[in-house]
Parts: C-alpha cells; sequence; structure tokens
C-alpha cells in the first residue's frame, strides 16, 4: 500500500511516535528538507539485542539542498550528526537515503511525511 505523504503526523500515542515527532524535528530544523519520511521499522526487530534494550530501528528518506555536492558517506554523517543525541538513546539502527533536489526525478507530493507501519 503506497502512503500518500502529509504534512501532519498520523495520531499516534507511547514512545515510538514520539521519537518519530524528534527525528523528524531534528532533521527538518537541520536541514530545511523539501521531503522527509521517517519510517519506524521497530516491529520488524522484535526480539533483536537492540529492540531488546528500548532502542528503535528506523528508516529515513531526506531531500535536501544541504546535501548538494556531497558524496553518501558525507550526506549519511551529516544526518547522523544531526542525530547523536537520540542515536544514544532512541535509535538502535537508522537507514538512510539523502538526497539532493536534482536526483530526485518527480518531487514528492508534499513537503513532509512521518509515517509509523504495522505488519
Amino acid at each position: 500500500m503506497t502512503r500518500e505523504p502529509s504534512l501532519q503526523p498520523p495520531a499516534h500515542t507511547g514512545i515510538s511516535a514520539t521519537r518519530l515527532d524528534r527525528i523528524r524535528v531534528r532533521l527538518g530544523e537541520r536541514f530545511a528538507p523539501t521531503f522527509l519520511e521517517v519510517i519506524d521499522d521497530s516491529h520488524l526487530h522484535a526480539g533483536h539485542a537492540g529492540a531488546r534494550g528500548g532502542k528503535g530501528h528506523f528508516r529515513v528518506r531526506i531531500v535536501a539542498s544541504s546535501f548538494v555536492g556531497l558524496a553518501p558517506l558525507q550526506r549519511h554523517r551529516l544526518v547522523y550528526d544531526s542525530l547523536t543525541e537520540l542515536m544514544a538513546q532512541d535509535i538502535h539502527a537508522l537507514s538512510i537515503e539523502a538526497l539532493a533536489p536534482s536526483e530526485v526525478s518527480s518531487p514528492p507530493a508534499a513537503t513532509a511525511t512521518l509515517t509509523k507501519r504495522h505488519p
């Protein structure tokens, strides 16, 4: 099922939604992205050592002019650096797709999305 990006976060409660909000706010403040998607994949890793410690598994898709001219490793470092505090307490694993606006073939439908997927 394809989910249309939205500017409004879904009405989630609990730790995971709060984590999603914090990740989204940090990345939004740091990069002013034209597109931002944060997906909580923690449910896919139930029982995994990192999940047992209470930290989550997340995927980030971000499009921002800050990434123009940077190699993928540099882009990932910038994203990790902006989430340093959250990496220590809330994030066990983070998958990143960071693109410059010119690398996106068709613009996403909205500025940002916040998504939590369940099995």
